[in-house]
C-alpha cells in the first residue's frame, strides 16, 4: 500500500505563477478585421499601425497600474454611453468620443491614445472583441504584460485579468501586423514534482 502511495505522489501537478494570474490568451492565427475597425484605420491610420520596434508586453510597474485605473476610470466617467445607432446613425462606427458620447469600442480607442501619451507602448495595448454573459458582442481594451493580459472595460472601473471578466475572448488586433488574430485561454504551465521514497 506504502508502495502504491508514494507512486501516486510521484507526479504532482501546480500552476506556475502568481496567484490568481491566469495565463495570456494565446494567438491563433488570422481573423477578419470589423468593417467598423477597418473604416477607422482609413481615417487614422497611425492608431492601427504596429510599431515592430516597441515592446509586445509591458512589465507593470505599480505607477504604471495606476495610470492605466486612472485613464480607465476618467474615461469611463467622462464619456456618455451611446449607440452607434443614436449617435450616427449606423449600426457600427469606431472613432474617437471627441463629442462626449460613444460605445464600447469608442470609450476603449480614447484609453489606448491616452495611455500611448502617458508612455504606454501602443503595441503592447490591443483592441479586443469577447461575446459578454448576454451572449453580445462587446469590445474591451487588452493589455499585455508579462504575466497576464489585463482588461479595460467601460462597463467596469476596476482593471481585470481577462480570466475574471466571463467574457468569451474572440479575437483582437494583432500585435505583429495591421490586422487581427483568433484568440484561445492559455492553459496554466504544469511543474511535475517527484516526490522522495
Amino acid at each position: 500500500m506504502a508502495g502504491r502511495l508514494r507512486t501516486a505522489l510521484l507526479v504532482l501537478v501546480l500552476f506556475s505563477g502568481p496567484a490568481l494570474a491566469a495565463p495570456p490568451l494565446i494567438e491563433k492565427g488570422e481573423a477578419p478585421a470589423l468593417a467598423g475597425w477597418s473604416g477607422f484605420c482609413e481615417r487614422s491610420p497611425a492608431d492601427c499601425a504596429v510599431d515592430l520596434a516597441e515592446s509586445r508586453a509591458i512589465r507593470p510597474s505599480r505607477e504604471t497600474l495606476e495610470v492605466i485605473g486612472a485613464v480607465n476610470r476618467y474615461v469611463n466617467r467622462t464619456i456618455d454611453p451611446v449607440t452607434d445607432r443614436e449617435r450616427w446613425g449606423v449600426e457600427d462606427v469606431w472613432d474617437f468620443p471627441s463629442d462626449g458620447k460613444g460605445d464600447c469600442e469608442d470609450f476603449q480607442l480614447l484609453k489606448r491614445k491616452l495611455l500611448v501619451e502617458a508612455g504606454i507602448p501602443r503595441r503592447a495595448m490591443r483592441m479586443t472583441v469577447v461575446i459578454n454573459e448576454l451572449g453580445e458582442g462587446h469590445a474591451v481594451l487588452t493589455v499585455r504584460t508579462d504575466g497576464d493580459d489585463l482588461i479595460l472595460d467601460n462597463r467596469t472601473d476596476a482593471i481585470l485579468s481577462w480570466s475574471q471578466t466571463g467574457y468569451a475572448f474572440i479575437k483582437r488586433e494583432s500585435a505583429d501586423r495591421t490586422g487581427w488574430v483568433f484568440l484561445e485561454p492559455g492553459k496554466p504551465a504544469a511543474v511535475v514534482t517527484a516526490a522522495a521514497q
